[in-house]
């Protein structure tokens, strides 16, 4: 087994024709470091807009920023802890003096595989903080900002997954911050009136280290080889027998915030090789 998270290439990247992706124009990425996030940054900043990227790993936020500039786009790196407020609302502020806030792209997150009477509180404390309290306090932040705008339009992508719709085995925190951000999502989209509109992304599995760390312990946990892990749980019920890039992911936070969604308000782009839709009364 070999499965490796791809060289992210310029040609690979969904450019759209939106006058509202502009340099004036910021967005917002969280989980910029590494993976989805990094992978949205990016196209983001092939579309004209100006990235602010987050994340906690100074490094790997760095190497992103200079992957932008090499392809001509602009990402300006705050590093930043999203389980502490002062930092969330720093960055926020920070953003706000370089433009107009247009669009969020809430993707950060993290994975922990341990059955529900075995599972860390310390660590259900952490990915509840992060993957659902800090869209939450993102998406609060940046509205304001959005509704001062021209136009008071403005989008938020929140990052779900197939686990926003099933729960499989041994992940019982990410199946509920997942499930989270969808309610978040319709939350912002019903108060937002059509000029505010907020929509999820929900894959299976994406060729990402979140997704490619978690093997290891998949395979301990049920008994099985890394590569059934792969085969058997994390695509066998998928009709594609292949696992997402980022920018496959990436490209539909762009469509997602680009001119061509306005009516995506409250919805989900289910991006999944037929998992859920064909297959799903199949499931373990």
């Amino acid at each position: 087994m070999d499965i490796k998270e791809p060289r992210l290439k310029k040609e690979d990247i969904l450019v759209v024709n939106d006058t509202d992706f502009c340099t004036e124009n910021i967005c917002i990425v969280t989980g910029a470091g590494t993976g989805i996030g990094r992978a949205t940054a990016t196209a983001a900043a092939v579309n004209g807009l100006t990235v602010v990227g987050l994340d906690i790993d100074a490094e790997k936020g760095e190497e992103t920023r200079n992957m932008i500039d090499a392809m001509g786009g602009s990402m300006i790196f705050i590093q930043t802890d999203l389980c502490r407020d002062d930092q969330i609302e720093d960055a926020v502020s920070e953003a706000a003096g370089l433009g107009t806030v247009k669009y969020l792209a809430n993707i950060a997150g993290i994975q922990h595989i341990d059955s529900i009477e075995n599972f860390p509180m310390e660590k259900y404390d952490h990915m509840q903080r992060l993957m659902l309290r800090a869209p939450f306090y993102m998406s609060k932040l940046t509205i304001p900002h959005m509704k001062a705008s021209r136009d008071g339009r403005g989008a938020i992508g929140n990052m779900c997954s197939i686990h926003g719709f099933v729960c499989t085995l041994n992940k019982p925190v990410y199946n509920i911050t997942k499930f989270g951000l969808r309610a978040l999502t319709q939350s912002i989209a019903a108060e937002g009136m059509g000029l505010i509109r907020s929509f999820t992304v929900s894959t299976g599995f994406v060729k990402t280290p979140l997704a490619l760390n978690q093997i290891p312990a998949q395979a301990e946990q049920r008994g099985i080889t890394q590569a059934e892990v792969v085969s058997d749980v994390m695509l066998g019920f998928s009709r594609v027998k292949e696992m997402m890039s980022p920018v496959e992911v990436a490209n539909l936070f762009v469509f997602g915030f680009s001119k061509h969604s306005k009516y995506l308000v409250g919805g989900d782009l289910l991006f999944d090789g037929g998992m859920l839709k064909t297959y799903a009364e199949n499931k373990p």
